[in-house]
């Protein structure tokens, strides 16, 4: 309850009313806690979708996306243009071996961590590469830095960190004093950063890309003194959950699935209140060892705020919807708690305020009640055998949305009800029918609007 009430207040503060955040519906929550990529270097069908009516939460961008200094700009305030809610808009930018803008799209290459931290061991230094890097993440509209790496360079030969000199340091302290020069540069900037990977990936002898990465007998509880010490000093950013094993903190699950992990060690005894969010859903060591819809219920009954995932789509269609289909039906099955949905999305929710993602009750209304009705065009279109109809409603009303034959004939009366105000969604199966083009046309008090769907087999 004290939670709750303080919540409110920082709204408050920022300008934002509690009773609209409580207006979004289960669906509208569960998309702003997911995070997702595409390929190319423009925004496709799918992501448009997914940010318009799925209501996406963040989008991060990799090397494919990015051609130049304008063409990501141009790209950035695209995804803004198409958010219902305000995105994340993010991209690894470490320095070094993993810097998403470096001399190849416009920008200029930069110093590893390893270099900053143990070379050169330097504020001036680190200082001055992390506020160039911000200046650029600044400049092209992103407001997220998944960096910088809090891991301890504990096996120099680590494949996914110390062999990419990701790492500032072996010694914790060096790594808690470069990473907060890093992280202040970035939020002089007004721009988000991330810690990674609790609870720590420099002792790992696998890479959790590639497969199960145990670091049963390598990890010591040294690895935690970067994050107790920014936490001392206030960090409440993102702190990244890794997939990795350690049988001393959780004999049966990965950091990224285990509550005891995720919520009793990081936000329970070393008191982190932020946002979590996880590695990448897609790497081999969950997607070989866990079935998806297992992944998604685990990883948020954990206590991860964010799933992060990178791609757009799932068996050819939206992986968003995907996932807030799962989500939401374990919710209904009471396997996930609605309150655990609840404490995600206020967090997020508060972290976008905190840094002027949300700037206004505007921004959030336009996710919670429509001011008109809509009948949106279906998707995919053309489609075989299935496609999403949507549409809005201003206030509760009597609904019927029908499906008609090229003749006019019904062939499906997909909804005949009442039905609340807000954003709805109903899947349409054309598998007995056969090809050809369709009409569904929604009828609500006065409104009556008509669209055509094609079917191709």
């Amino acid at each position: 309850m004290i939670k709750k009430f303080c919540f409110i207040i920082v709204l408050i503060l920022f300008g934002i009313n509690y009773s609209i955040i409580r207006a979004q519906t289960l669906r509208e929550k569960i998309g702003q806690m997911i995070w997702a990529s595409f390929t190319g270097t423009r925004l496709n069908d799918t992501i448009k979708v997914d940010l318009q009516r799925r209501n996406l939460g963040g989008v991060i961008l990799f090397a494919g996306n990015i051609v130049n200094p304008n063409q990501i700009k141009l790209l950035n305030d695209s995804i803004k243009q198409f958010s219902k809610t305000p995105s994340f808009i993010a991209v690894d930018q470490e320095g070094g071996k993993v810097a998403r803008l470096n001399s190849t799209n416009g920008f200029k290459n930069s110093y590893t961590a390893y270099t900053l931290g143990t070379v050169f061991n330097r504020e001036d230094s680190t200082r001055k590469s992390a506020s160039t890097m911000a200046s650029w993440l600044k400049q092209c509209g992103f407001n997220v830095n998944l960096a910088p790496v809090v891991d301890v360079n504990v096996n120099p030969n680590s494949p996914t960190i110390g062999k990419l000199e990701r790492s500032f340091s072996q010694n914790p302290e060096t790594v808690f004093q470069h990473a907060s020069w890093f992280i202040d540069e970035f939020n002089k900037k007004n721009i988000l950063t991330c810690l990674k990977h609790f609870p720590g990936h420099g002792s790992a002898l696998q890479d959790s890309h590639l497969g199960f990465t145990d670091i049963t007998n390598t990890w010591s509880n040294s690895e935690l003194v970067p994050y107790q010490s920014l936490f001392s000093q206030g960090y409440k950013d993102l702190v990244m959950i890794g997939h990795l094993y350690n049988a001393h903190l959780d004999s049966a699950y990965p950091a990224s699935l285990s509550k005891n992990v995720t919520t009793d060690i990081l936000r329970n005894q070393l008191g982190f209140n932020g946002v979590t969010i996880t590695d990448g859903m897609a790497m081999q060591a969950i997607t070989l060892n866990y079935s998806f819809e297992d992944a998604v219920e685990y990883a948020v009954n954990a206590g991860n705020d964010i799933l992060l995932y990178t791609s757009v789509l799932r068996n050819g269609s939206s992986l968003v919807r995907n996932i807030i289909d799962i989500i939401e039906e374990k919710v209904n099955q009471r396997k996930i708690s609605l309150n655990r949905i609840e404490e995600s999305y206020n967090r997020i929710i508060q972290l976008k305020a905190k840094y002027g993602i949300i700037t206004s009750i505007d921004q959030l209304t336009k996710a919670s009640i429509p001011t008109g009705f809509v009948l949106y065009q279906n998707y995919p279109n053309p489609f075989n055998p299935a496609t999403t109809i949507s549409f809005s409603l201003p206030s509760r009303s009597f609904v019927s949305l029908k499906v008609f034959d090229a003749l006019g004939k019904i062939v499906a009366a997909l909804v005949n009800e009442d039905k609340s105000a807000g954003h709805h969604q109903v899947h349409f199966n054309g598998s007995q029918l056969s090809s050809g083009v369709y009409y569904y046309q929604l009828h609500a008090e006065n409104f009556i609007q008509t669209k055509k769907l094609i079917l191709i087999k």
